[in-house]
């Protein structure tokens, strides 16, 4: 059914409950993999190099170490993810992504806001749906560790 899917992944508690459920689903796919973190917008910075702040480099490698969390999370289940850290809003950059790699479904997590924090926050760019021509998933099925190491050793088993 999906054969291309990428997951979205910023390291938060709700980003692993998505990485975990799309991941178990793309094994089961058998769909290629792609993961996709996305660095908030910062002032001339770029994840492929250049001259930082400190605070910007260290928060471009904190978002390499998120990046390279979600991929040993991929490869835990036997998936060989393709990775990629991009800088921008994160839901014009995952639906950017998902039309460059012609994907099947997009897969995100969804931290619940109060009524301020929507208000703050605005509508502009704020929606995945509104940015991507598949089908997106909201993962919000927590998988407990004890059952994702059950799904890693039934996954293993010949």
């Amino acid at each position: 059914m999906y054969k291309r899917i990428v997951l979205a992944y910023d390291g938060s508690r709700e980003g692993l409950v998505a990485l975990r459920e799309g991941a178990l689903l793309a094994k089961r796919c058998g769909a290629q993999v792609f993961l996709l973190s996305v660095l908030p917008n910062l002032i001339n910075a770029s994840p492929d190099g250049g001259v930082y702040g400190d605070a910007v480099g260290q928060q471009v490698e904190a978002y390499r170490a998120v990046l390279a969390r979600g991929v040993a999370v991929s490869k835990q289940l036997g998936l060989d993810p393709v990775a990629k850290l991009v800088v921008g809003e994160p839901a014009p950059q995952i639906g950017a992504y998902a039309k460059e790699i012609s994907a099947d479904l997009v897969v995100v997590g969804h931290r619940r806001h109060n009524a301020l924090e929507r208000w703050w926050s605005g509508a502009t760019g704020a929606y995945v749906s509104d940015h991507v021509g598949c089908s997106v998933l909201i993962g919000c099925n927590a998988i407990s560790d004890a059952d994702f190491e059950t799904e890693l050793k039934a996954s293993q088993s010949p």
